[in-house]
Formats: C-alpha cells, structure tokens, sequence
C-alpha cells in the first residue's frame, strides 16, 4: 500500500557553506527522508512527507544535529544588520591593534602576551561559537566542512601561542612563538568572506525576492456593494476585486466589467500592453496601464502564476544538473583529504626537510585555511538560482537545474504547427452545406467541438458562440487526432480531419459527418506568429535543426516550410506516430519537442526537452519542462536556448576556479611560500569569486 506523499518547504538557520547543506541532506536520507533537496542559497530544505515521515520528525532531525528549522510559511523580508555581520565587526576591534604590533617596534605595549591574549580571547571565542559549533555539527552528519579546517587551523595557531608563552615566558625567542594575531587573523578574515559570500548569495536569489515583492499590496473589493480595502493575502476564490488605472492587478481572474490595457512585461517579457476586456484571463502582479476593470478572482496566494513561478525558481537547485554531481562529489571527502595534506606537510617539513617546529606548524596551518570546497559547492548553484531567475523574469518556466545543461545540449528542435509555429487562432474561412439548414450545422459544429480541447475545437467555439445555441449529445466520444463524435435524436454525427472518411471526397480542412456521410465541409485558417521566421532562423545559426511535426495536411505543412525553410517536415501524424519519430531522433542526438496539445503530451514527455505555452492544454503543460508565457511570440524559445547556454558556460567557469583554486593553492601553502593569514584572505575571496561570476550571468548581455 502506497502512502500519500505531497511535498514540504522547511527553512534553515545555521548553514555556513555547502557543505552544510550536504551533510543536513544526507542526515535526513539516512533516516528516511524521500527526495530529498537542501538548498544553501535559499536556507531551505524540500523533501516528500507522509503518514511514517512527517514534517515535524524532518525538523526534529535536522535541529538534532545543531541547526534550527521551521516550516516555511511566508516569504522573508528581513532587513539590517545581519548575525554574520555582527560577528565580524565585533572581531575586527580586537583583531585590528593585534594586527596593528606586527608594525611597533618590540617591547611596546602591543607586543605584551598578556595583552595579546587578553585581545584574542573575545575573537577566539566567537570562532567557537560559529566555527567551532559548525564544524561538530559537520562531523556529527557524517560530512566534515570547511569550517573543520577553519576552526583546526585558528586553534593551532592559539594553543600553539599558549605553548610558547608558558615555555619561553621571560626569554628573548618568546615573540618567535606568539601568533595570537595568526589565530584572530583567520577568524576574522573568513568571517569577512562569510559576509561578502552571504551578501552575494542574496543576489543570486534577487529573483524570487523581485518577484515575491509583485505580490505584496492592497487591493480595492466589493463587498456588499461597499468597496473594501484587502491586502493580496485576504483575497478568496470568486471575490469581485475593482482594478484602476496605475493598480496592480492583485490575483489571477477573469474580467466581469470593463475593459483596460495591461502591462504584462513582469510575466511574460513581452513590453507591449495588452488589451483585456470581458472573459480575458489576467494575471497576479500585471500592471493596469489605462483604463477600469472588475475581475472575478480565479487563483489566489499560492494558486497565482506569480507563486508559481516563485515556487519553480526556489526549487531549481532541486533537480541538480549532471554537472553539478563532480563538485558534490568532491566536496564530500575534500575536508578529510586536507587534513590528511596538512598533517603529510607537518611530517615532512619537520622530520624529513628540517623545517624548523614553528615554520613547520605554520605550512601546515596555511594549507588548513586556504583550502576551500565550498567553492566547489557553489559552483552550480548560484549560476543555475540566477539563469533561472533570468528566465523567470523575461516570462520563461524552466523546471530544474537538469534542464538547463539538457537545454544547452540541444541539436535539434521538433515543432508542432498549430499554436506553436501558428497563432493558433483559427477562424473559420468556409462552410460548404451539403445537407441540412445553415443554422443547424453551426449548432452542432459548435457542440460537438465545444467537447475538446483541441485548440482548433477551442478557437472554433469561440468563433460560433455567440449565434451558436446548446444541442443535447449523448455518447460523445474523441479520438485524439482524429476527431470528435456524437449520438444526437439517434443519428450519430462526427467532426474532425480527412481521418474520420470513409470514402475520398473534395480536399476541405475538417468535415462535419451524419451516419458516415459528409454533409458540410469546414475550411480554417490561421496565422502565422510574427517572430516566427526571424526564430527559426536564429535556431540555424545556432546550428539547431528545426523539424515540423504536425497532424494537419501535407499540403499546408509544406506551404509553412516553403515560408520559414524548415530542415523537414512530417505531416499528418498521429500522437502515437509523433512518438515513434521522437524516439528515433533522441537516439540520434538531444532533440526538444515544442507542442501544446493533448495529442502533443506523450512526445513532449519523450523528448530531451520539452517545451509548451501557457495557453497549452493542461497535460502539455505537465508533460512540458519550459513553459514560455508569451503566447503571441516565439522570441522566448531563443532566449531560453540563450539562458540555458551562458548558464552552462558560467558553471563550467566556477568550477574550473574552484578546482584550479585549491589545486594550485594547496602546494603553494605546503611548501611555506604563504602565511596563514594571507591564506585565510585568499580562501575568503575565493568563494566571493565563484559566486561574483555567477552574479555577472544576472547582468551579461546575452539577447
């Protein structure tokens, strides 16, 4: 018996690298924990809970090994000074005039032990707290971070001073063996990392705050006939809510009254307002340009598109690239390998080179501190948290980091024709009567497509509607890609395709049928998207292959290739047969699939990528891994194509620093050729680096 699973969001405090969020991971893994993603960047956890592992028992585990958790509620707008923050400049008054008697002569007052004792202690002890408890916690997990070595290398350098000062107190080599400002030095130098590496964090993350902000306000709701000031938050499904010019348009809703042009930028990209006037769907955090609407609310809070590609966003480091397994794996036995480097350098300094005791002790202690898996850890992603954020914001859905790379490796895309290449608004160009009364068989053209949500059906009934009047259908039954059929007063009638043909007959886009026989034939037509040429183009110079798979009529699918030059084109497939072809090209090479259509789902499921519109049938939607919310233009595909490449380029970039970083690094400070203390500046930066070139992804010009 399966349990019932949904998915939960827990917040963490306390996690100061990558690492950490390796070990909470594996914690909970270990105890049961299902699908399982622990975010650093966003201080969070995702994982699947039911009946045997609830909630509150993943809080438990991951408090039980030193960090605090709580359910994620709402979204977080702290403000001001940080802890991290707190804690450094607390440590910089006492590290600075330790710092400073490395430049007085000796026997000044800064070079007394006591008095550099006396100012290492406060310091030393906030590297007990925050290094120190970090670390226990690490090695309690299972996997040992950054801050073992931290708090190892910062520790040698105090006990070792304790040492000298008690051994040689009153001699003249005692200075030989002070380094209380080694010690103070590195905590407050990583510490300073921690809060250029945290700030920058933030940024990467500026995204979901951006967009968390599009939801905050106050709305104007009829009440009664009174009209109510709500916040977006008291807002409930079927609420009448007045939106005027200048307003934000508070929920997703249908409009009831009115007319008005919508900025829609924010969501979709697209710059130019949209006019919405009654029946038009709009959308949460859209900004009403001119004009006054009533809107019904649909969706609110965590239903709205905003909340939902909030939700995509925050979870993007869930579904890690394959790239990003290399770092991982290495980040989760580095700490024990450098400890075993400096422990070897010790050896050999001392025992075999003759290095004396004290430089011996600094080698060792400088491979400790300039070591640095974090940045490994954080390679992938703070570049995957900001190309997805990118794409969000110019109204592209892309779920997951594993996405992304499978984006970026693409060498061919399949198109469906209607909807995708075409408007997908159909209009109806003909009815030939062969038999019946003119108004009737728009009456049952409208009831019989009124049943599918065929785009073509869809666009038809919205065509006929208002002249249309309601017939009752019994036994309705479609065919994906065949058509739609109907028992009505016993006589069974059928719309759809030459497919539903029992004999060859004039060549017309659709036939409307009464036992078996044609008696009208319907000619549509649609348009072309006005990017469409200039996309397809772009997709050949980007060497991408470009493929129509269509159901509609070799006739009209050459005319598209004779007009956008597709590489090949296969017409009127079935959904089964639009499969079979996509699984012989994923064989040849990475091949997207752009559909919108129930009959689409199953290769859009099949393909390297799939790829739908927000107006697509829901099972496309699903089956989709990018979902464009510009409707009207296919200029989101390119830019998605584009976001996923530099994101790839910006990952492999941090992971070379990082690794280059600590391969080059690691030698230097082993053979004594760096002080500790430059040692702990250089770690700190390095992860500021990692993190600064995944920041330049937000900024690159890459349209």
């Amino acid at each position: 018996m399966t349990s019932n699973r949904q998915k939960e969001i827990i917040n963490i405090e306390g996690m100061t690298c990558a690492n950490c969020a390796l070990g909470i991971k594996r914690h909970l893994e270990k105890k049961g924990g299902k699908n399982v993603n622990v975010n650093f960047t966003t201080n969070s956890a995702s994982l699947n809970v039911d009946e045997n592992f609830k909630i509150q028992d993943a809080i438990n585990l991951i408090e039980e090994i030193g960090y605090k958790a709580t359910k994620n509620l709402k979204e977080s707008h702290k403000e001001g000074i940080s802890s991290i923050e707190k804690k450094f400049f607390f440590s910089l008054v006492f590290t600075a005039p330790l710092f400073m008697h490395m430049f007085l002569p000796e026997g000044s007052f800064l070079h007394n032990p006591i008095v550099q004792f006396l100012l290492c202690i406060p310091v030393y002890l906030i590297g007990i707290l925050y290094f120190g408890k970090s670390a226990y916690v690490s090695l309690k997990s299972g996997i040992p971070n950054m801050n073992v070595l931290i708090f190892m290398g910062s520790s040698a350098a105090f006990f070792y001073s304790i040492y000298g000062w008690l051994l040689f107190a009153g001699t003249s080599t005692l200075y030989d063996y002070l380094f209380f400002e080694t010690s103070a030095t590195i905590i407050t130098l990583v510490l300073l990392g921690n809060v250029l590496e945290h700030r920058s964090v933030k940024k990467t993350t500026s995204a979901i705050s951006d967009l968390a902000a599009i939801k905050i306000g106050i709305a104007k709701m009829e009440v009664d006939g009174k009209i109510e000031k709500v916040s977006f938050d008291e807002i409930n499904v079927g609420d009448i809510i007045i939106v005027n010019e200048g307003d934000k348009v508070p929920i997703d809703g249908t409009v009831i009254i009115g007319n008005a042009s919508i900025d829609e930028s924010m969501i979709t990209g697209e710059s130019i307002s949209i006019l919405k006037e009654v029946g038009d769907y709009v959308i949460g955090g859209t900004i009403l340009n001119s004009g006054s609407i009533k809107i019904r609310a649909i969706s609110v809070g965590n239903e709205t598109l905003i909340s939902q590609i909030i939700e995509l966003v925050k979870n993007a480091e869930d579904d890690k690239p394959n790239i990003q397994r290399l770092g991982d794996k290495v980040s989760a036995i580095f700490v024990p390998v450098v400890l075993f480097i400096s422990f070897v350098t010790f050896i050999i300094s001392f025992y075999m080179i003759g290095v004396s005791l004290t430089d011996s002790l600094l080698r060792s202690i400088a491979v400790l501190v300039i070591s640095c898996p974090c940045a490994m850890g954080l390679a992938t992603p703070t570049a995957v948290m900001v190309g997805i954020g990118r794409a969000a914001k110019r109204g592209i859905l892309i779920k997951g980091g594993k996405t992304l790379e499978k984006l970026a490796s693409i060498k061919s895309i399949v198109f469906d024709k209607t909807g995708t290449i075409t408007t997908g608004n159909f209009r109806i160009n003909g009815i030939k009567i062969l038999e019946g009364e003119d108004s009737f068989i728009r009456d049952m053209i409208f009831n019989l497509e009124n049943h599918s949500s065929h785009p073509i059906a869809i666009s038809i009934t919205e065509h006929l509607q208002k002249e249309a009047n309601p017939l009752s259908l019994t036994q309705i039954d479609e065919q994906k890609g065949i058509g739609i059929s109907a028992i009505y007063q016993n006589d069974k009638y059928q719309i759809g395709s030459n497919r539903i043909l029992l004999k060859e007959t004039e060549e017309h886009d659709l036939y409307l049928l009464k036992n078996d026989e044609v008696i009208a034939y319907i000619d549509i037509e649609d348009d072309l998207k006005e990017d469409a040429h200039l996309v397809i183009n772009d997709l050949k110079n980007m060497d991408i292959e470009t493929v129509l798979l269509s159901g509609d009529k070799l006739k009209k699918c050459q005319y598209i290739k004779e007009k956008l030059h597709f590489s090949e084109v296969f017409a009127e497939q079935l959904p089964h047969q639009k499969l079979e072809k996509i699984e012989k090209m994923i064989v040849k090479y990475p091949t997207a699939m752009f559909g919108d259509g129930i009959n689409d789902a199953p290769a859009l499921a099949k393909a390297t990528v799939g790829i739908s519109i927000c107006n697509a049938t829901q099972i496309a939607i699903h089956s989709a891994d990018i979902i464009l919310l510009n409707k009207y233009k296919l200029g989101q595909l390119t830019n998605a194509i584009d976001i996923a490449n530099h994101t790839l380029i910006t990952i492999k970039q941090n992971l070379f620093w990082a690794f280059a970083y600590n391969i080059i690094a690691i030698p230097i400070a082993a053979m004594g050729f760096l002080n500790p203390m430059w040692g702990a500046l250089f770690m700190a930066f390095s992860d500021v680096i990692v993190i600064g070139n995944s920041i330049r992804l937000r900024y690159k010009k890459i349209f």
